[in-house]
């Protein structure tokens, strides 16, 4: 997985991914295609944890009165990775996360009151609840919130992996789907393959994958295959309907959040007996 990183790191000198240009579609009245216009995607309302990347989320159904959730990966907790199989549902918790602008520049600290929704079961997601509102937040910082799309990324999408720990900016296209991906003893499914130019490393795990059409998110960043190992630690293989392993050396997986958005209900509260809602239960 794109580990979490912990103490000082020496600095990295990184090239930038060439974005895809987005695809156009032929009006109806035979004139030439209008040209998609990109969302603008930038680092305002990514975070950056001790160890991690992650975001300031909302569902399409968040009102401005409901307490800000921050995204990121199951394995980036500060209480460790949860094991396979483990679900953390409302553990109260007291992390702090810088809060980035659109340059990347911090303007504030924000506070979780708990781990809302945890889990490194067919995902790798971790929610947490923080103290303040939407509406507080942007107020105090003129922030606004990342908003999760409720349907399913589409294969050649262009996308961005937004890394609020680097401060860096990923760019490339889904190209495709891995039905299991499994790394040491956990299993992911569906989950999003990148093309090659999103090469992220240790800490933009829990990055937002933002579709560079709508602006929204579509997954968080979580893993890749650091060195060719099937199935191992930092070496997630793809698993088909057949059985049959494939391994991917030097190719980036992200986990789809889609599927979180019928989990969610007012005021922001996970309730896994929603329905519609297929997260893995404790």
């Amino acid at each position: 997985m794109n580990k979490p990183l912990a103490g000082t790191l020496l600095a990295l000198v990184l090239a930038g991914a060439t974005t895809a240009p987005a695809m156009a579609s032929a009006p109806r009245d035979g004139s030439a295609p209008a040209k998609a216009t990109p969302a603008a995607v930038d680092f305002a309302g990514t975070v950056a944890l001790s160890n991690c990347s992650g975001s300031v989320v909302r569902t399409p159904a968040s009102l401005s009165t409901d307490p800000a959730l921050v995204l990121s990966n199951g394995h980036c907790l500060e209480t460790g990775m949860p094991a396979a199989g483990q679900v953390v549902k409302d553990r109260a918790s007291s992390r702090t996360f810088s809060l980035l602008n659109s340059a990347g520049s911090s303007v504030g600290t924000l506070q979780a009151s708990k781990i809302a929704y945890a889990t490194m079961t067919d995902t790798d997601v971790s929610v947490y609840q923080l103290t303040k509102t939407y509406a507080q937040i942007q107020s105090q910082y003129g922030i606004s919130a990342l908003t999760l799309n409720d349907v399913r990324p589409a294969q050649g999408s262009s996308i961005k992996v937004v890394s609020g720990y680097w401060k860096r900016t990923y760019s490339c296209n889904v190209d495709g789907f891995a039905y299991r991906l499994k790394e040491g003893g956990w299993t992911w499914k569906d989950s999003v393959r990148y093309t090659s130019p999103c090469n992220t490393i240790g800490g933009t795990s829990g990055s937002p994958v933002i579709d560079t059409t709508t602006g929204k998110v579509v997954a968080v960043n979580n893993t890749g295959n650091e060195s060719g190992g099937s199935c191992t630690v930092n070496n997630p293989c793809e698993v088909d309907e057949n059985g049959t392993v494939t391994v991917r050396q030097g190719i980036n997986y992200a986990q789809q959040t889609y599927t979180m958005i019928p989990c969610i209900g007012p005021g922001n509260v996970f309730d896994l007996n929603r329905a519609g809602c297929t997260l893995p239960k404790p």
